[in-house]
């Protein structure tokens, strides 16, 4: 158990440092950290399931402005490994991963607002002095203590409470199950209906309109929805690209 818990707080340490040194690569999506841990904990089907699961919970949890979204990595992280580990439904880990990601973004807004504050007048005065190395390293500095940060919070967590979590996940009676499965089932459109309110704009909202009359009328499955999507996409994209080029060649007609 500790070397599992160990193996997953270095997991976490390199999901962390992966999307935000490699640039926005998506690696710490529940669904892929789903896969993660389920290839390390050895049962690969739960973790996609509870992976998959958990992505439509946090899929309308993004950062608008300064708002920070709960931590859906770390949530996700734990929450697949608390259910792999005792067995449980893939629906439990919506009791686990919702409050964890909420307490990790506790620690995140304790780092960010406390720690990294410390690190910005060192900051300041690398670049008043031309230092532009002396900026990378507090960049590298305060988001390898971040990851260091989460990757503690896993281990230590995962250690503490897997035998607590273990029980907590067996004791849950039926009828909590069934509510659940419910409410597992309408997470899809909530998930979407907060990230449509971040889309849609009076420009785009008859190609969204399209795309659901296509599959309520026509019941096209949503790989063609999808198909449809791309190919309007490239239409629009060219369509844009040619009226770009006629104008600016009226303009250098002008002259």
């Amino acid at each position: 158990m500790i070397v599992t818990a160990i193996i997953l707080g270095i997991t976490a340490f390199a999901l962390f440092v992966i999307e935000h040194a490699g640039g926005r690569n998506f690696v710490t999506q529940p669904i892929i950290v789903g896969f993660i841990v389920g290839l390390v904990m050895g049962d690969l089907k739960t973790g996609i399931t509870v992976g998959a699961t958990l992505e439509l919970a946090f899929l309308g949890a993004t950062s608008v402005g300064a708002v920070i979204p709960p931590d859906a990595m770390t949530g996700s992280l734990l929450g697949v490994a608390f259910v792999i580990y005792a067995g449980a439904s893939a629906e439990s880990a919506l009791i686990l991963a919702l409050p964890i990601a909420t307490l990790v973004l506790i620690f995140k807004n304790f780092y960010y607002g406390y720690i990294v504050s410390l690190f910005v007048r060192k900051a300041d005065k690398y670049a008043e002095a031309g230092d532009y190395k002396g900026i990378e390293r507090i960049h590298w500095m305060t988001g390898l203590g971040m990851a260091l940060m989460i990757g503690v919070l896993v281990a230590v967590s995962f250690a503490a409470g897997s035998d607590a979590m273990s029980r907590l996940l067996n004791a849950i009676p039926g009828f909590v199950q069934t509510g659940l499965n419910v409410m597992v089932g309408l997470l899809p459109a909530i998930g979407f209906s907060m990230l449509a309110r971040t889309m849609l704009n009076k420009s785009n909202v008859h190609i969204f309109l399209c795309g659901f009359a296509l599959v309520a009328y026509s019941k096209l499955p949503i790989l063609g929805v999808a198909i449809f999507g791309v190919v309007l996409a490239l239409i629009i994209v060219q369509m844009e690209k040619e009226k770009t080029t006629v104008v600016a060649g009226g303009v250098d007609n002008e002259f």
